[in-house]
């Protein structure tokens, strides 16, 4: 939780809410006239579905070998802002759903601290399959899945990436150093000629193993707010 000095605390304190102003209909980016998104809505499920299947139909996988389910993305596949984690979970693995359980608190904690709820923006992991005994995925399976990880964002096609932890880290940028020498800088990407800022922090599970770094992530996002707010972003 963060505190009115702007830290995290350790124990479980009310988070009042900012005045946003939240809209049931998906937000039209491209202009001012609100047209076509049930158009773009059913184009991105059958694209998103497409993915799905290029992604079961990896063969000689360790990771889709001893998962139980292909972990894909959730929330509003027309939020401006695409959240991506390194992998998912037991509990992930199970209910195919991203950021269940403690993790899943500590992430809604966070964005509801910027004024952000987790069902108004997309999330997804650089890895759709369940490493075993959650290890850290090798350099090799990171390549592997930052394909089909970039087609994902092309779908979605958000303002703002946020990824957290190494594995999104180095999936998306190729960048493999430790992540406390790239958080809390805003990079951005190319894909498909098309520039998306993007901003890396620490996931969430690993602030739950390592709390003294969650005044980072609170740095972390305060910028992202502060580039919502810059990109006049109503979510």
């Amino acid at each position: 939780m963060i505190n009115q000095k702007g830290k995290f605390d350790d124990e479980l304190v009310n988070i009042i809410e900012p005045n946003f102003i939240f809209k049931d209909k998906p937000i039209n980016r491209f202009n001012t006239v609100e047209n076509s998104n049930d158009y773009d809505q059913a184009n991105k499920v059958e694209l998103l579905e497409e993915l799905k299947k290029q992604i079961n139909s990896i063969e000689n996988c360790n990771l889709k070998d001893n998962s139980q389910n292909l972990v894909l993305g959730d929330g509003n596949i027309n939020s401006p802002i695409m959240l991506i984690g390194e992998a998912p979970g037991i509990e992930e693995d199970k209910s195919s759903t991203t950021f269940k359980g403690e993790v899943g608190d500590l992430l809604n904690k966070m964005l509801l601290a910027i004024g952000v709820k987790k069902q108004n923006i997309y999330c997804s992991y650089a890895i759709n399959f369940r490493p075993p005994e959650d290890r850290k995925p090798t350099a090799q399976e990171i390549k592997r899945y930052s394909v089909f990880m970039k087609k994902h964002i092309s779908i979605i096609d958000p303002k703002i990436i946020i990824l957290m932890g190494s594995s999104a880290m180095e999936s998306l940028t190729g960048i493999n150093t430790k992540i406390s020498l790239e958080r809390g800088k805003w990079k951005e990407i190319i894909l498909k000629n098309k520039t998306y800022p993007v901003m890396i922090s620490y996931n969430p599970s690993y602030l739950i193993r390592f709390p003294e770094n969650k005044k980072y992530s609170w740095e972390d996002l305060k910028k992202i707010k502060q580039k919502i707010n810059e990109m006049k972003i109503v979510i």
